[in-house]
């Protein structure tokens, strides 16, 4: 069944994927750290992925950008699962940044493609390469951040959900033991939004995260 849903999936997302027009790929620049995304697969004739974090067009629709050797091959809304050769490169974001971006071979194999070094994606895979003990901090401390701002925010969300009439008879009235100040929930919010920012430099996506957005 799994595989019957994950077929339907990449049949859904190549019939969004479009012819591109054929113009070359930018250079990644420092000023577009927060607006852009390129990961390039070393496989040739060498692809790339171009993922510009702002709406295209005003269509309100994020999208993924295909090159081949450098030239503007093909583009398609988000999720995106662009046919290239031995199988498929597979992209998706989620409010925080990247989530996926991986090349899947027709036999089940995949690996992450490669993020630009000049990329915020680039710049964190550096810090993982040359200061594993500092990577790996700051991958425990973006967790914390997660779980206790997700926790606490869903503990205190939970007593006026269970104030609901429906739910109070079935289960009975919970009384959140944490009350913060408003500040501290919205610091914890956005300490929460930070986690997951963090864990998406490294194209790592969970519930977790989910619950972060």
């Amino acid at each position: 069944m799994r595989n019957v849903i994950k077929d339907w999936r990449q049949r859904r997302a190549a019939r969004r994927v479009t012819s591109g027009d054929g113009r070359p790929l930018k250079p990644f620049r420092w000023w577009q750290l927060l607006t852009r995304a390129l990961f390039h697969l070393p496989l040739s004739p060498g692809y790339a992925v171009d993922l510009p974090y702002r709406a295209n067009s005003g269509s309100g629709k994020a999208r993924a950008h295909l090159y081949v050797g450098g030239r503007h091959h093909a583009v398609s809304k988000l999720p995106a699962a662009f046919p290239v050769e031995g199988g498929t490169i597979e992209v998706a974001i989620s409010a925080f940044g990247v989530k996926r971006c991986h090349y899947v071979t027709t036999a089940g194999a995949e690996c992450q493609l490669i993020p630009d070094p000049r990329s915020a994606e680039g710049r964190r895979a550096r810090v993982d390469r040359d200061r594993p003990g500092l990577s790996r901090s700051i991958g425990y401390l973006s967790v914390l951040m997660l779980l206790i701002g997700v926790g606490l925010n869903l503990l205190q969300l939970a007593e006026p959900i269970s104030g609901i009439p429906a739910i109070a008879d079935s289960v009975g009235r919970f009384t959140s033991p944490v009350h913060l100040p408003i500040w501290l929930n919205l610091a914890l919010a956005v300490g929460a939004a930070l986690g997951s920012t963090e864990r998406s430099l490294r194209l790592r996506y969970s519930l977790l995260d989910q619950a972060g957005k």
